[in-house]
């Protein structure tokens, strides 16, 4: 038996010996990893020269106000078209043409205008009466009327008929709606052309289907934004009850972890328990109503997602989800009882450690800030490089077979040359591009504006992960708790962090960001392949995805440790990797015992907050509750607030477990470190307290049997 320990060890590296002059975190320390560190203050710098170059280039403007024909913004303060906020199109018709989806504009003349159209007139009409005034707004800019009317509608200058129109996204689009069961718009079915015949709207209202079919995902942004900005209050609310609701739980648990254990356990049964009871009354209400029983896919996908819930099988869909959740919990709760009384003793050490590091509680806060700033970052970077193309002015033509279509020209010297070839040819602004080699290295630079991104996030989660794991080492490693505690022990770690190790954390960020962004290039080859008909292209681009997927887990799993341990000893990178590696591999029983099982813990104390604020979420939302005497609001799609609260309450209370998560596996690689140094002994005393000794060497030996007999 002794051999085969020795050679198990020397698979596994060699045990940490006895050292009477170890108390927790070395303080005498030296700078680790400094070739990542300069690499990192070089990336930096460079990220800063690219943020000025996109600054100096970019024009948010045109992601925010619309453009005309000539590449104008409407709306935009300083400009011509500042009392000019909309877009309107002479022929709307035209954008359901194929160019749309090359050139990214529609081929017809565009204008910025004051107000939509909100009658039906058409140019011939209005040319000769008192409504030319009123047409003449939605005519070219320095249009005069000295021209005949075909030549006014060969040339462009005004559009031959204006429909009552609607606004979407600052662009005016005909207001479509149903009268009778027969699609509309305004109030009319018929339109006098150019030149004077009188025409089904059918056409039109075909055309316009076909452009709002294009933007219909626009339109549904349109109105998700249209609720944020009537229910953020609510959601505010809801995101602050979800935070009091985790700090009052991380309270409790301080004091009573055992019950509180039970407590969530018992309440996520019945949270889940409820969810299916709810599920199957609305599954039995709606038992005989007219439409209730088509199927999902028969239905297929509808932008209005409550249509979803006047069918029996969503609900049902519902149940059986849950339900099938439901007997997970109860099986793995039956299976692990035992382990889950371990795991329970060290998430009671852990609220220990965490009451004599009150302030451990506030670091989310510090990381949230920071993510905040390089999301911030990033973001703006991204938009100024998208942005900071220069405008192209192409040729448009109602014909097809038009020789010169589709070339680059000016609009300022169009000459007269492209006309005679094309007699309806016009000069207009067409996208945003460029031909010079900054304008070439826009896609790199996007590229290394995400990268960039991945390695700072990255680095400040590392920075909080050696931070928690130094102030959480130093109360493990005081042999008298809470005496020997260092004063500021979180400041102490993260001042240790930043002064010696930051080309350590540099250098763990750097490898997860490299796999990151090659699940990044992965997932644009998929989108790209995806009209591709390949089979072999997908699989083995399934297989890519699903082996970056599970090295990225792996490498935040080994990093974690590696943090750990680089805040106790201060070694290097792939050191403190090794180490961390090789010591759980000689723990890899108590592992899989409490590990996973803490997990599993915490992640039903999230469920618990986040169903709960969500349940009140919902019974919000859809008035039947009240909220003393103010009710919510009225919305297109009350799922809207309730997901962004349910995600929100996740992420808050994700926040405050990620400390607690951070200080049982800081403590486990403690104890496991304590059990390879120390026997118990007057002479080597354990550091770990007496309740933790009992239950955890209890629960490992007779793990340990159980190994040995399978």
């Amino acid at each position: 038996m002794g051999g085969e320990r020795q050679h198990y060890y020397g698979k596994h590296g060699t045990p940490q010996k006895y050292d009477p002059t170890f108390k927790g975190p070395i303080y005498n320390r030296g700078c680790t990893d400094i070739i990542c560190c300069v690499f990192l203050l070089l990336a930096i710098v460079g990220y800063v020269a690219v943020g000025i170059i996109a600054w100096t280039h970019g024009d948010p403007r045109k992601v925010i106000y619309p453009t005309d024909s000539r590449g104008e913004f409407c709306g935009q303060k300083g400009t011509k078209n500042a009392n000019k906020p909309y877009l309107f199109y002479f022929n709307i018709v035209k954008c359901a043409s194929p160019l749309v989806l090359l050139e990214f504009q529609c081929p017809t003349p565009q204008i910025c205008v004051e107000k939509c159209p909100d009658r039906y007139l058409t140019y011939l009409n209005a040319h000769r009466s008192q409504d030319f005034e009123y047409y003449k707004q939605f005519c070219v800019p320095g249009f005069q009327n000295n021209k005949g009317v075909a030549e006014v509608l060969r040339d462009g200058d005004c559009p031959a008929v204006l429909t009552p129109s609607t606004l979407l996204a600052r662009r005016c689009f005909p207001a479509i709606h149903a009268h009778k069961g027969v699609l509309m718009v305004g109030n009319e079915t018929t339109y006098e052309d150019g030149h004077g015949a009188r025409k089904n709207i059918t056409e039109l209202v075909e055309g316009a289907k076909k452009a709002n079919g294009v933007l219909e995902a626009r339109q549904l942004a349109m109105r998700i934004f249209e609720d944020y900005t009537v229910s953020w209050y609510w959601i505010v609310i809801g995101l602050v009850i979800a935070m009091v609701m985790s700090l009052l739980f991380i309270v409790l648990l301080r004091f009573l972890a055992g019950i509180m254990v039970w407590v969530m356990i018992v309440m996520v049964i019945l949270v889940l328990g409820y969810g299916i009871f709810h599920c199957y009354m609305e599954y039995a209400r709606l038992r005989g109503e007219a439409g209730s029983d088509v199927s999902l896919v028969d239905l297929g996908f509808q932008t209005d997602l409550r249509v979803y819930l006047h069918l029996r099988q969503t609900w049902m869909a519902f149940m059986i989800i849950l339900s099938i959740i439901e007997v997970i919990i109860v099986l793995l709760l039956i299976f692990l009882r035992k382990r889950i009384l371990i795991a329970i003793a060290l998430i009671k050490e852990a609220s220990r450690a965490v009451g004599y590091v009150m302030c451990s509680m506030l670091y989310p806060l510090v990381t949230f800030f920071l993510l905040c700033l390089c999301i911030a970052y990033w973001a703006s970077t991204a938009v100024f490089l998208s942005t900071s193309n220069e405008a192209i002015y192409k040729i448009f033509d109602d014909v097809t077979d038009c020789p010169v279509a589709g070339k680059t020209c000016n609009p300022e010297n169009f000459s007269s040359n492209e006309s005679r070839l094309c007699p309806g040819a016009h000069c207009q602004f067409a996208f945003y591009g460029g031909e010079s080699g900054y304008h070439r290295a826009l896609l790199g630079l996007q590229i290394f504006n995400a990268f960039m991104f991945f390695w700072l996030a990255n680095f400040v989660l590392a920075l909080g992960q050696v931070t928690l794991a130094g102030a959480f080492a130093s109360y493990y490693w005081s042999l008298h708790k809470p005496d020997d505690l260092p004063a500021f022990p979180l400041f102490s770690a993260f001042s240790r962090a930043l002064r010696y190790h930051t080309g350590s954390l540099a250098f763990g960020a750097l490898i997860l960001a490299i796999v990151q962004i090659i699940r990044v290039m992965l997932e644009y080859l998929d989108q790209r392949l995806k009209a591709a008909d390949n089979k072999f292209a997908k699989f083995l681009m399934t297989c890519l995805k699903c082996c970056f997927w599970c090295l990225e887990k792996f490498i935040k799993f080994l990093n974690r440790n590696a943090y750990i341990m680089i805040a106790i000893y201060g070694t290097n990178f792939c050191t403190s990797a090794r180490n961390a590696f090789f010591l759980l591999m000689r723990n890899i029983i108590r592992v899989a015992v409490l590990d996973k099982v803490t997990d599993f813990l915490f992640l039903l104390g999230k469920l618990l907050i986040v169903g709960s604020v969500g349940i009140l979420a919902f019974f919000f939302f859809t008035h039947r509750i009240r909220i003393v005497q103010d009710t919510a609001p009225p919305l297109n799609y009350y799922w809207v607030p309730i997901l962004t609260v349910i995600v929100g309450s996740y992420l808050i209370a994700h926040g405050f477990f990620s400390v607690y998560g951070m200080c049982v596996d800081t403590l486990f690689l403690c104890f496991c470190e304590d059990l390879e140094r120390n026997d118990g002994s007057q002479e080597r005393p354990y550091f770990m307290s007496p309740e933790l000794r009992d239950i955890l060497l209890k629960g490992s030996a007779e793990e340990g049997k159980r190994a040995e007999v399978e």
